[in-house]
């Protein structure tokens, strides 16, 4: 996607922590994680962090309020030292003018963004917090046994952020994995 933008993305290093930018900031551009992990979440008035999503190397966030010319609507923070592409919007909409297969790509990953919220949304409202935490660690280990075979799992952020992911209190993802474990489902 981004091989056929014209203008250079500007390429930025950010330590662990770091924020990407706030709720309220102008949202002039989307970003790509080329290395790293950056987390997308919103604080309750009285400090409570929900975490929105997890975003990974390949992955890009940020283009629907780009498109929309709208300020940001949640916070990002890397996880991990990170390398993000920042893409100008201005690069983004001359491209759009110029070729129908880029905004077909642009097109075809917000609906993935799309159907993974609308699967979240499903899923906190229809499913257990047993019912999310075994259908997580099914993702998981889907991603890392493709990568390794490996049948250990290793969760990719720390326990409180996966908790925030899947809408528990980090005590509540505690039970639930000693309960997993108890019942011989994990070690």
């Amino acid at each position: 996607l981004l091989k056929t933008i014209e203008s250079p993305a500007d390429v930025r290093r950010l330590s662990r922590g770091d924020m990407v930018f706030h709720v309220g900031d102008p949202c002039n551009e989307f970003h790509v994680v080329v290395t790293g992990q950056v987390k997308l979440f919103v604080l309750s008035p009285a400090g409570q962090e929900k975490v929105v999503e997890i975003i990974g190397p390949g992955s890009s966030f940020g283009e629907a309020l780009m498109f929309m010319e709208k300020p940001y609507i949640v916070m990002a923070q890397t996880l991990a030292d990170t390398m993000l592409l920042h893409v100008a919007k201005e690069a983004v909409f001359d491209e759009l003018a110029r070729e129908p297969d880029f905004a077909k790509k642009m097109l075809a990953g917000l609906s993935r963004r799309l159907h993974s919220l609308i699967s979240d949304v499903e899923s906190y409202s229809l499913q257990s917090g047993t019912q999310r935490v075994i259908g997580y660690l099914l993702r998981q280990d889907d991603a890392q046994a493709a990568d390794s075979g490996a049948t250990k799992l290793t969760l990719p952020v720390s326990k409180a952020i996966v908790a925030s992911r899947l809408n528990l209190t980090p005590e509540h993802f505690s039970r639930i994995l000693h309960d997993l474990q108890t019942l011989g489902l994990i070690s």
